[in-house]
């Protein structure tokens, strides 16, 4: 199982958005399970389970994990593929944030604009990579810091700009022909103080 997988395609997205499937995948990704185990933890006939599951399956969101017997009948033991999901910008193509339109430093819907084409790009490599059984070369930096005074976080953006500006300088080999371009972000937002955790419908 996958720590997290991007969905791309829009009828997968579809799927998964689904109050009763997302609760399927919630319960598959802590471990296999069947129709009938399934049913008495979401309160749901056995018919109607299996009908939701083979959704899922189609749309490789679940997949088979073995069989078991049980009496006289076979149960199909299902596994969630991942044990979570990020759906991409790219399942909503025709509207998907475009930070190339406008462009400014200071909106939060810009910075939004940013995750979601960061979101849309990485997924996308992580599937090729997959797909090539190649490793994907990434990295992260997150943290937090609390600023005694909005004039201390305007000199921290001002020093992080300029820190930043410099090492790109320092390193950009525009001229090399088998460089690879790399794409850098660098955020800022207040921190949530509360997470906000969905609630799973019956």
């Amino acid at each position: 199982m996958l720590d997290v997988t991007v969905i791309e395609d829009p009828e997968a997205a579809a799927v998964s958005l689904d109050p009763i499937r997302a609760r399927l995948l919630a319960e598959l990704a802590g471990g296999p399970a069947s129709a009938t185990m399934l049913a008495g933890k979401v309160g749901l006939p056995r018919q109607k389970v299996n009908y939701h599951l083979k959704a899922l399956e189609r749309h490789g969101l679940v997949e088979l994990d073995g069989e078991r017997r049980k009496g006289n009948v076979t149960e199909r033991m299902m596994r969630a593929t991942a044990a979570s999901y990020v759906i991409s910008p790219l399942a909503l193509a025709a509207v998907q944030p475009d930070p190339d339109r406008f462009r400014d430093q200071l909106s939060a819907r810009w910075l939004l604009a940013l995750g979601a084409r960061l979101v849309r790009d990485v997924g996308s490599l992580i599937t090729g990579a997959t797909k090539a059984h190649q490793r994907l070369a990434t990295y992260a930096l997150d943290g937090e810091v609390r600023f005694a005074s909005a004039a201390d976080r305007a000199a921290f953006i001002q020093e992080l700009t300029a820190g930043v500006s410099a090492l790109i300088r320092k390193y950009d080999a525009g001229d090399v022909e088998e460089g690879r371009d790399h794409r850098i972000v660098v955020a800022v937002h207040p921190t949530l103080k509360t997470p906000p955790t969905p609630e799973l419908d019956q």
